[in-house]
Formats: C-alpha cells, structure tokens, sequence
C-alpha cells in the first residue's frame, strides 16, 4: 500500500491479486466518499477565489471516468483492477450508458454552474462512445455544458 501511495512501484499492467480486497473496500466504502467530498470541496474554494472575467469564457474541465461518473459496477465485476483492462469489454460496458454519478462531483459542478462557469467534460473514451456517453452525463443530472471531447 504504501509503495503505491509513494508511486514507487512501476510496470505494473495491475493491481496484485492480495491487495483486491483493499482496493475494494476502499472504493466502496465511506473513505472514497470522504476523499471526493474533500477534494471537491477544495475545488470550489478554489474556484470561489477566483475572479471571474464575466465574458463567457471562464471554463472548468471535467475528467468523466472516477470523476463525474463511476465505473465502479463494471470494475467490481472485473476484480477492482486485478485482471488486466481490456478496452472493448469497457467499452461494451459505457456503451450501456449507465455510469453512476460521482456524487460529490455533480455537486462541485452545480456550484461552478451557480458562480458563472462553463463546464466541459473531457474523456479517453472513444468517439464510438459519444451517443451513450452524453445520455449517461445528462440522465445523471450533468445536462449543462459547453462540449464533450472524447479521444
């Protein structure tokens, strides 16, 4: 644990099989939420500070995957990370469309609506991924935004 904390282990394609149940807990449990709830509130202190220039052009950039939805259903059923990603299984599951919210997240981007900030939303997801992924992000509740780019 601490060696992944510190980044000093390299090369790995995944997680070891001993630490799934860690991970799991972790990301299922009310630390995960602690954690999103902290840094999301550091978010918006940070973009309550700002001054805003009031011309339309003050943007935020959302990540999608483990930011504003969740793919912790498809990786609960693919060992938290102990078996190797494999991209088109992903896929198959995005292509469902049914990410939940991070709900920390869609709070963070309510209150940046709130102060006057567009909202962008940015993924390594392919562009096949596109139709799917703007229904996901708006029956979730993130229905105001700028653009979605995708790979």
């Amino acid at each position: 644990m601490l060696g992944v904390e510190a980044h000093n282990i390299i090369e790995w394609s995944t997680i070891p099989q001993e630490c799934e149940g860690y991970v799991g807990n972790y990301v299922l449990g009310k630390k995960y939420r602690e954690d999103s709830k902290a840094v999301t509130e550091e978010a918006y202190k940070y973009a309550k500070s700002l001054t805003l220039g009031g011309d339309g052009k003050d943007i935020w950039v959302f990540d999608i995957d483990e930011t504003s939805l969740s793919n912790l259903p498809y990786y609960a059923q693919h060992g938290f990370g102990v078996e190797p990603f494999n991209e088109t299984a992903f896929s198959e599951w995005a292509d469902l469309g049914i990410a939940p919210p991070l709900p920390e997240s869609r709070t963070l981007y309510k209150n940046l609506l709130d102060l006057g900030i567009k909202v962008v939303f940015l993924t390594g997801r392919s562009e096949s991924l596109r139709n799917s992924t703007l229904k996901n992000l708006k029956d979730t509740g993130y229905d105001t935004f700028e653009t979605l780019i995708l790979r």
